[in-house]
C-alpha cells in the first residue's frame, strides 16, 4: 500500500514521461480526443423511506451545457407525488427535480429519466485559440470564494506560496495541478466524494479526501491565484475505453459512481479540464496494493487529466452552496446526489439503500 504521505517525485515523473511518448502504457495510449458523441440514458428511481410526514425529494438533473462535450437532451419522469417540477436553486440556476408527496402516502416513488450526450476532450496547450472571453458577472462568479472553499486567508496563502511572482496563465494552473497531485491522497474511509471543505484540510495539514475534496482544492487555490475556476459535479456512466478500472462505471448500476471533476479558464484556450483527484484514484484503486508514482498508467493519467478527459462521464450542474427550494435546512455543498425530507428531516443521501434510491445507465446506440 502507497504510504498517504508519498509525494510524486517531479523529477522522475518528468523522465518517465519521456519514456512514454503518446501517454503509452501496456500497450495503450490513454489519449481522450474530441471525435464521436456518445448518448446515454440515465435512470434514478426513488422511494423515499418512511409516510409519517410530508415528503419531498429533489434530484440533480443534468442541466450543464458544454457544446463541444456535454450536451443535455431531455428529461422526463413518472410519480405518485402530490406535485412533481422542475426547480431551480435561487442562488445559481442549478436544475434540479422537485417532488413533493403528501403525509401518508402509499409507496411514494418517482422515476427520472434523463438523456445526455456527451464526447472525449482534449486541448492542444502548444496552440493558443481565440476562446470566446468571459463576461463580467461570470468571471466575478468563477474567482468568488464560497462557505468552503475561501479565497482569502490561508487558502490564499498556499496559493501564493505555490505560484510565487508565475505570472503565465497555463504555468500558474499547471504548478498549483502538480502541487494538489503532489500533496493530497485519497482517503478510502471518506464518505461519498467528501465535504470540499478546503479550509478545514488546509488548517489540519491533513489533505485526503475524495474528488469533491481534491478537486475543489484545486479551484480554490486557482481562484485564489486570479484564474476563474469552477468545479462540476456529475456521474460516471460507463467504463473507461482507455484500460483504467478506476476511472469509470463498474457496470449498468451507478448508484455509487457520482465524480466532481475540475476546470480552470485560460485567456488563450478557454475552459481547460483538470482532474488531479482522478490521478490520485488511479494510484490508489487501479491495482490491489496501490500504484507507485512512477508507474506508467499513475504516470499517463498526471500527464493526460491537465487538459483532457474521457467522455464517460456526464455533468449535472457547477453550484456550490445550493438551497433547495422549498426546504428549511441548510444550504449544500454541492449537489451531486438525490436529496429527500420526511417530516422535515433530511435523509442521509450517502446510503442509498436506506434512503432507497437507484441510478442506472445505459448507453443509446442507433
Amino acid at each position: 500500500m502507497i504510504d498517504r504521505r508519498e509525494f510524486l517525485k517531479i523529477g522522475a515523473v518528468t523522465s518517465v514521461m519521456a519514456a512514454i511518448p503518446g501517454r503509452v502504457f501496456a500497450g495503450t495510449a490513454f489519449a481522450p480526443k474530441p471525435a464521436g458523441w456518445r448518448t446515454f440514458e440515465i435512470t434514478t428511481r426513488i422511494e423515499p423511506s418512511g409516510t409519517e410526514g410530508t415528503g419531498r425529494a429533489w434530484i440533480p438533473l443534468p442541466g450543464f451545457s458544454a457544446s463541444d462535450w456535454n450536451r443535455p437532451e431531455t428529461s422526463t419522469w413518472t410519480t405518485n407525488a402530490t406535485s412533481a417540477r422542475i426547480a431551480r436553486s435561487p442562488a445559481n440556476d442549478t436544475d434540479m427535480l422537485l417532488v413533493e408527496w403528501k403525509a401518508g402516502s402509499v409507496a411514494p416513488a418517482v422515476e427520472i429519466i434523463s438523456r445526455v450526450a456527451t464526447r472525449d476532450r482534449a486541448i492542444d496547450l502548444s496552440k493558443p485559440v481565440n476562446p470566446t472571453p468571459l463576461n463580467t458577472d461570470e468571471r466575478a462568479r468563477y474567482l468568488a470564494g464560497s462557505r468552503l472553499v475561501p479565497t482569502d486567508g490561508i487558502v490564499k496563502e498556499t496559493a501564493d506560496s505555490i505560484v510565487g511572482n508565475t505570472a503565465n496563465e497555463i504555468d500558474k494552473a499547471k504548478l498549483i495541478y502538480d502541487w494538489v497531485v503532489e500533496k493530497t491522497y485519497r482517503n478510502a474511509a471518506t464518505r461519498g466524494c467528501g465535504s470540499g471543505d478546503v479550509v478545514a484540510m488546509l488548517r489540519s495539514g491533513d489533505l485526503g479526501g475524495k474528488c469533491a475534496d481534491l478537486n475543489a482544492l484545486y479551484v480554490g487555490l486557482a481562484r485564489a491565484a486570479g484564474l476563474p475556476a469552477r468545479d462540476i459535479y456529475g456521474l460516471r456512466v460507463a467504463p473507461s475505453n482507455f484500460g483504467y478500472k478506476s476511472l469509470g462505471a463498474k457496470n449498468e448500476i451507478v448508484t455509487k459512481a457520482q465524480h466532481c471533476r475540475a476546470e480552470v479558464y485560460l485567456s488563450d484556450f478557454g475552459w481547460v479540464p483538470v482532474d488531479p483527484a482522478d490521478v490520485r484514484k488511479v494510484m490508489l484503486e487501479e491495482a490491489d496494493g496501490g500504484l507507485p508514482a512512477d508507474n506508467p498508467k499513475v504516470v499517463a493519467a498526471r500527464e493526460t487529466l491537465f487538459g483532457a478527459w474521457e467522455g464517460n462521464w456526464i455533468a449535472y450542474n457547477d453550484a456550490r452552496d445550493v438551497i433547495l427550494p422549498g426546504s428549511t435546512g441548510a444550504a449544500l455543498g454541492f449537489l451531486m446526489y438525490p436529496q429527500a425530507e420526511v417530516a422535515s428531516v433530511r435523509l442521509d443521501c450517502l446510503e442509498p439503500d436506506a434512503f432507497r434510491y437507484t441510478i442506472r445507465s445505459r448507453e443509446i446506440t442507433v
